[in-house]
């Protein structure tokens, strides 16, 4: 940390917490120092004694290790080396109900093979190798060595092969080649390329290859390192060794991922809105008067945010009366807007014997210890404080009980989790709990090395079953600073606290990309940055670029300059005006989007591979992704950039601002960036769905010779009523185009009109389940909501 830093470091904290500051982090060393690695010799398996067949897979016995090799599903294997404890069941609290398949084993001279319709894996002395069932070689590793507790492997990789996911990093996409540390980690109140590591690592990444793509998984939050470069290399310090091995087309390994580690909450429809946050929103007269600039300016509001300063002190579950004298107040009136509430909770509990809440957690023994039983002690905002053990399923019901009290006393709509690496202050080092810490392990007992990483996972949790509890008729709508694997069960997240610059505008495509294939499908970044002083146009394009991707949210530190989309004045304001509009618009696709997430495992943003992964064009592409299959968005990342060039995926895409004629790929075209608007395509033969009020717009291009598939979810947008799923097939044949529409479920269709536009074709004779529909305009039909059937030619 340099000088500028630690003033900047001082000024937020106040002197009092960086002489705690100080002083814990000399307490933490002293207390880490007998469990710090120690240099310990490299031991290997030793020698192969046995391979035995099993039901599923096989038995390897080792001199000094044993292996099981069990089939999950033709395509899933998992490997489980001994010795080891099994590791926490977080990350896979229960086993997929698969059916398990048929495995053939031969033995031929050293060489064992398992087989099954997806996969073959070959065991000989010197490692595994995994292959296609064509016989392609996906994966071939080497047998393990233990240093002491912990684990070390490595895999070869292909010279041209590409790493993607490893949770949140500020690289990629491709990560291949580069060294990523497995310990979440608050990275000192901002960052900007090549920060390693940050608030969620995960030991999860997907290789794509010539001979196929597969996703690799070690089941141990322990920390570790991850080094690619001729190879993958992993290390985890102690802990179990459990690899999970998944190959097939992205779809299919997304799918499979979900089903293994548990599929994303379905979220309220409002939360897919704009969020509008402020670290300095000190009063509620402040918080009240964003709301009234909304209305003012005709600004589409989806939520606000409040930051630390509407606590008392900084404590958790309080509310500053003076300054936030009537937050129920605020509530109700961002609920007139239409707007939703949500405040910040962090990890800490401030340690103080005469306030009530602390008092019930240390009666009842919810918070971490050390190993002689004295409460762990760390400054953070309030000063000294305890940390519950999310680990102890006692500890997070008596948090949960806090958290139904407080959303139900103050009618907030949404918890806002931070802080919970978990994060301490400290002058140098390691800001967290001290590696003796104790936690329960759901009974299992353990210390802070093996809990630090899914910390955040279990705060999450928390929040979200308490919720869930307190409100049946509502989803639980839970924003995550840390997490690990399994994080999408409950929680969105976010990208933290960035640094305003154009070099981590582009950083956040890569960003998001890599956490949405680790599995956590709602993430966003702070538009503008969190910490700095973004002009105008670097505002407006980030502003751009996070309305089209799942989570939409403003924020930045205190001591920046104003954040609202008003602050930079014209032509800025109207430039953004009408990006809230738009992203008001996108929300039946959005939220067609998280419903797929929730049922099939997809991310909603995708890297331009996704349809096409042998396309190795498109591997190392970190400036445009897709959001869907209908959409393609290439944002513009650089100050006066007006037009850009982009490598497009195969197929016809039209430009969703002017779609005349479309562009046909694969080919690299040049594309208008203007102030107004990124580059945004859609793909040919989508229907993507647009909110036009009353009306349900289908936007439409007309597409090459073929069948093109859509889905369209509706339901009241909260809790778990009815629902309504719209698959719509359009098949071009000749000059005629089809489409059907099929519906299954019992909500009623929520628009009065249904509209559909057809771009790329002129003087089409359109008729609707067997009638001529009359456009309004070129292009433009307004059909009968019931529709199941329209056929499109080219009028005579």
């Amino acid at each position: 940390m340099d000088w500028k830093e630690t003033l900047a470091a001082l000024r937020l904290v106040g002197l009092r917490n960086a002489w705690r500051a100080w002083t814990y982090r000399r307490r933490k060393e002293a207390l880490d120092m007998p469990l710090m690695r120690q240099p310990a010799p490299l031991q290997g398996v030793g020698a192969l004694h046995t391979v035995t067949q099993t039901r599923h897979g096989a038995r390897v016995t080792f001199a000094f290790a044993a292996l099981e090799i069990a089939f999950l599903a033709p395509d899933v294997v998992r490997l489980t080396w001994e010795p080891g404890a099994p590791p926490p069941p977080y990350a896979i609290p229960e086993p997929p109900a698969w059916p398990l398949p048929e495995v053939a084993f031969r033995q031929r001279g050293d060489a064992w093979r398992l087989r099954t319709d997806a996969l073959e894996l070959v065991v000989t002395t010197e490692g595994l190798a995994f292959y296609t069932a064509l016989g392609e070689l996906l994966r071939r590793e080497t047998w393990p060595s233990r240093r002491g507790e912990g684990w070390r492997q490595s895999a070869a990789l292909h010279p041209e092969a590409a790493v993607f996911g490893l949770g949140e990093r500020a690289a990629g996409p491709n990560l291949r080649p580069g060294t990523y540390r497995l310990w979440n980690q608050d990275p000192n109140g901002h960052y900007g390329p090549g920060r390693d590591p940050l608030y969620i690592t995960m030991p999860v990444a997907w290789v794509l290859q010539p001979a196929g793509a597969y996703l690799i998984f070690y089941d141990n939050p322990a920390p570790g390192e991850v080094r690619l470069d001729d190879g993958f290399h992993v290390r985890f310090d102690h802990g179990a060794l459990v690899a999970y091995f998944i190959t097939g087309d992205p779809a299919h390994i997304a799918r499979r991922w979900a089903e293994l580690t548990g599929f994303p909450a379905m979220p309220p429809r409002w939360a897919l809105g704009y969020h509008q946050s402020r670290w300095g929103y000190r009063t509620q007269g402040q918080a009240a008067a964003v709301l009234d600039g909304f209305r003012e300016h005709e600004m589409p509001l989806a939520a606000l945010h409040l930051d630390i300063d509407y606590m008392a002190g900084y404590r958790v579950f309080t509310v500053d009366r003076s300054r936030f004298p009537d937050l129920q107040a605020l509530a109700a009136k961002a609920h007139g807007q239409g707007a939703h509430l949500v405040t910040i909770v962090d990890a800490g509990v401030k340690r103080d014997p005469r306030w009530d809440i602390y008092q019930e957690g240390r009666d009842a023994g919810a918070f971490c210890r050390l190993p002689d039983g004295e409460e762990v002690s760390a400054p953070v905002w309030p000063g000294w404080c305890a940390f519950p053990d999310f680990t102890d399923p006692e500890a997070r019901a008596w948090w949960g009980r806090h958290v139904a009290e407080f959303v139900d006393a103050w009618h907030i709509d949404g918890l806002w989790l931070d802080m919970n690496e978990p994060a301490a202050f400290v002058d140098a080092g390691d800001p967290t709990l001290p590696l003796p810490t104790r936690h329960a392990l759901e009974g299992e007992g353990g210390d802070h090395r093996l809990v630090h990483n899914v910390y955040g996972l279990q705060m999450a949790r928390a929040a979200h079953e308490a919720l869930r509890k307190a409100r049946p008729d509502r989803r639980p709508w839970v924003l995550s600073r840390s997490g690990w694997v399994g994080l999408q069960r409950y929680a969105w997240a976010w990208t933290g606290d960035t640094e305003s610059t154009w070099e981590t505008l582009r950083l956040t495509v890569a960003t998001v990309l890599g956490m949405g294939l680790s599995g956590v499908p709602f993430v966003g970044p702070d538009v503008g940055g969190f910490a700095g002083a973004p002009d105008g146009e670097l505002y407006l394009r980030w502003l751009q670029l996070a309305a089209l991707l799942p989570f939409f949210r403003t924020h930045s530190a205190v001591h920046t300059p104003g954040r609202e989309p008003w602050s930079f004045g014209e032509p800025w304001t109207s430039h953004a005006r009408e990006v809230l509009r738009f992203r008001r618009r996108l929300l039946p696709y959005l939220y067609a989007l998280a419903w797929e997430a929730h049922t099939r495992g997809q991310p909603l943003v995708r890297p331009l591979w996704w349809l096409a992964p042998q396309e190795a064009d498109f591997w190392g592409v970190d400036d445009a992704f897709l959001l869907g299959d209908a959409l393609l968005v290439a944002p513009a990342l650089a100050p006066g950039q007006e037009e850009r060039f982009l490598q497009l995926p195969w197929g016809a895409w039209y430009d969703f601002w002017a779609p005349a004629e479309p562009h046909y790929g694969p080919a690299e075209v040049l594309l208008p960036t203007p102030l107004e608007h990124p580059a945004l395509l859609v793909r040919a033969g989508a229907l993507l769905p647009l909110d036009d009020g009353e009306a349900l717009t289908l936007w439409l291009g007309w597409p090459p010779e073929g069948e093109y598939h859509s889905r369209v979810f509706f339901d009241a947008g909260d809790g778990e009523g009815s629902s309504r799923v719209e698959d719509w097939t359009v098949h071009r044949s000749g000059s005629v185009l089809t489409l059907h529409r099929t519906v299954e479920g019992e909500f009623a269709f929520p628009y009065q009109r249904l509209r559909l536009v057809v771009h790329g074709a002129a003087s089409l004779r359109v008729e609707a389940d067997g009638h001529d529909v009359s456009p309004r305009a070129d292009g433009v039909f307004f059909l009968p909501t019931a529709t199941q059937t329209v056929t499109l030619a080219f009028a005579p």
